[in-house]
């Protein structure tokens, strides 16, 4: 049975304002898995432009999230959530790997677009096309990516369109298509979500910890 001790967890505080949550998807993909499992944490916020000297002693990388599980600390997002669906298996978020492979694109084909400074560069396109097909997805598979319940893919993919959305929305006045209305459909419904809610940082922060990347 996993422990009733509230777990640790460090995620990034956001920019400039280091006692409130920041911005980071990856974080917040662990915050929600959490919170989907019932799994009581003490949350650390790190300010990743000045990191505390306990941060670095027990993650020398000084990469954010870390969690602490039997006196360890461990890090990167893929391994943390495969260790909470181990210890937490109430209820069970692991998706197929076809499911789980869906959508996995998006965030880097994000990021180049909204980093893009030529209109021409073929990113936008990019972009585009996994978008629709994870519209297409949607469509065959809905209304979750593994169908009816919720998965591990959901909460790593939410987070991710939500900075898409305002990043892009700020930075270069760019929506989602309409017509990829089940992909719409899809964010309305994961958006929603209390616990989705009350893991997010501000978009005003979102926007402030993409600025130097987009600006750079």
């Amino acid at each position: 049975m996993a422990d009733s001790k509230p777990v640790e967890v460090c995620v990034k505080a956001a920019a400039g304002v280091p006692d409130i949550l920041g911005d980071c998807p990856f974080c917040h993909r662990i915050l929600l898995t959490l919170e989907v499992k019932k799994v009581p944490y003490k949350l650390h916020l790190i300010n990743t432009d000045d990191k505390p000297q306990w941060f670095l002693a027990v993650n020398p990388e000084g990469k954010v999230p870390v969690i602490k599980f039997d006196d360890k600390w461990i890090s990167d997002s893929d391994v943390i959530v495969g260790m909470i669906e181990e210890k937490y298996s109430e209820p069970p978020l692991s998706a197929p790997p076809e499911a789980s492979s869906v959508a996995s694109k998006i965030f880097p084909a994000f990021v180049k677009f909204l980093k893009s400074k030529d209109p021409n560069d073929g990113t936008e396109q990019a972009l585009l096309e996994e978008l629709k097909a994870l519209d297409e997805h949607l469509k065959a598979h809905g209304p979750y990516i593994n169908g009816e319940k919720i998965s591990a893919v959901d909460l790593s993919l939410a987070p991710k369109l939500y900075h898409l959305e305002t990043t892009l929305d700020h930075f270069k006045g760019w929506k989602i298509p309409e017509n990829l209305a089940h992909l719409h459909n899809y964010i309305k419904l994961v958006f929603s979500w209390e616990t989705f809610d009350k893991t997010k940082a501000a978009k005003e922060h979102v926007i402030a910890g993409w600025k130097p990347k987009v600006e750079a």
